[in-house]
């Protein structure tokens, strides 16, 4: 991909509205704010034009998905310190050479589960640690605005949520965590872990039903006892989501769970399980001491 020329970069200039104007050695040289409402496309091509504080903003954009996405991988905070630190350092000199194949966001991923895996290689047998009840992670499970009762029951599933991830097998984890908490496509998580879209969701049914399986007593803790006789409907709404049933098959499902409720709590604990993961990565917020990491690590390549 070419670099965009001097007048493209000054069009990306005035379009997402750089700030502040301020003399350098005699001469006037522009200072450039870039607003976070810039799209990942029109910060690369700034990043490509030489914009270090286009870098900043891209990398800092992405740099809390990192952070979580090694703390759920690694299971140990000071490893997934290292991972946003060291993905972000890599995604930095690599930036310039980013032809553009994949999203941002994939690529960042990508570059994140291999340091995961180096680490995973070097920690084998080493005791793993789950994210406290009280972890950043955890309260951005509550609900914005609870009562006092309502965030105490929220942070309550938030760790069992963590503690139902973290005891999944690292494919099944990485899975989950790529597609229902940061909400990457089927293709683009296929991408990150280089292997096929059917294999992605294979797994992503797998990690699916354990994880609400063990959520479910908090979520639907008075489910009628199974009669013996009903589907098992978790597995056929998680291929539901992914678009793998065809019409005659759904309706099937429909008219069977809108007669058993059973089925039909199970089926609401799936989607409440699915909501808690998208929920465990809003926020965007990342430790303060991570935050310096990330900022001392461009400043050192800027």
């Amino acid at each position: 991909m070419k670099p965009p020329g001097i007048c493209t970069h000054w069009s990306l200039v005035r379009a997402i509205g750089f700030v502040g104007t301020g003399p350098v050695g005699g001469a006037r040289r522009a200072r450039y704010r870039w607003s976070m409402d810039a799209t990942d496309e029109n910060l690369l091509a700034a990043v490509k034009a030489g914009d270090q504080k286009a870098l900043s903003t891209l990398l800092e954009r992405h740099a809390p998905a990192v952070y979580r996405f090694g703390a759920r991988m690694c299971r140990d905070p000071e490893d997934a310190k290292d991972i946003v630190q060291d993905t972000l350092l890599a995604a930095a000199r690599g930036l310039g050479d980013f032809r553009g194949g994949s999203s941002v966001s994939t690529w960042l991923f990508t570059i994140a589960r291999s340091f995961c895996i180096k680490k995973r290689r070097r920690r084998v047998g080493a005791p793993s640690e789950v994210l406290p009840l009280d972890s950043e992670t955890t309260r951005q499970v509550a609900a914005p605005g609870a009562t006092p009762d309502v965030e105490v029951a929220d942070q309550e599933l938030g760790a069992a949520l963590n503690a139902a991830i973290a005891e999944l097998d690292p494919m099944y984890r990485e899975v989950l965590v790529l597609r229902d908490v940061e909400g990457l496509t089927a293709p683009e998580v296929a991408n990150v872990l280089g292997i096929g879209v059917d294999a992605v969701k294979s797994r992503l049914h797998r990690a699916r039903v354990s994880v609400r399986a063990r959520l479910s007593p908090l979520l639907s803790p008075d489910v009628p006892q199974d009669p013996g006789t009903c589907p098992d409907v978790v597995p056929v709404l998680s291929r539901y989501l992914e678009g793998e049933i065809g019409p005659s098959e759904c309706a099937e499902m429909d008219r069977h769970v809108a007669q058993c409720p059973r089925c039909r709590a199970r089926c609401d604990s799936l989607r409440s399980t699915l909501a808690l993961c998208r929920r465990s990565a809003s926020g965007g917020r990342i430790p303060g001491d991570v935050q310096e990491l990330v900022r001392e690590a461009l400043r050192g390549i800027a």
